[in-house]
């Protein structure tokens, strides 16, 4: 796979390369990538995250299967009674306020027993390592146990917990994500952005 030279390259750190076969795109945004994962051309590319970029213009790149952009990946925090999920609940969403998450993500209170209740954040989980440093960055703290993975939001589904108050979280973005045609029209440019 053969890159074009980027101008600035650590502009794109965070965005994606997308191999088509017979060409690469560079500068794709994670939506970008699954509205073109979905399609039916385009369903068998072969999609890379840009972690870090270097000012001779390389760029270290990591592969990224395609069915994580068909996936929800989640953090859960656990608590045994009302009051202390209700505050981490509460902290989930204020440091939305602060600042806003990296995507945008779903957080419940939801409540399995009378003592057992969780804080769930549920995001796309292409966005994985950015939530986890959204939540370290901000200092999101709790004081039970914890877990998070794609797995995990498939046991949250399957147990159906009570959900007692729910918020949506809308995440920031630096980059408009292009759709439809306007997307599919700048395909064949080596540089997205």
């Amino acid at each position: 796979m053969k890159l074009p030279e980027l101008q600035n390259p650590q502009k794109y750190v965070g965005l994606y390369v997308f191999d088509f076969g017979e060409n690469v795109g560079v500068g794709f945004t994670a939506q970008e990538v699954a509205e073109l994962l979905e399609s039916e051309k385009y369903k068998n590319g072969k999609v890379y995250k840009i972690y870090k970029a270097y000012p001779d213009g390389k760029l270290e790149l990591k592969g990224v299967p395609a069915e994580i952009f068909r996936l929800e990946a989640g953090m859960f925090f656990y608590s045994t009674n009302r009051q202390t999920a209700q505050c981490d609940f509460k902290g989930l969403v204020d440091l939305a306020v602060g600042t806003a998450p990296p995507c945008r993500a779903n957080v419940h209170l939801a409540k399995y027993s009378n003592d057992k209740f969780v804080a769930a954040l549920i995001y796309p989980a292409e966005y994985d390592d950015e939530v986890s440093s959204w939540l370290l960055d901000g200092r999101y703290k709790t004081a039970g146990a914890a877990e998070g993975g794609i797995e995990a939001v498939q046991r949250y589904y399957n147990a159906k917990p009570q959900i007692l108050n729910r918020h949506q979280l809308f995440g920031r973005s630096a980059i408009e994500s292009r759709t439809g045609e306007e997307l599919l029209a700048g395909l064949k440019l080596a540089v997205q952005r």
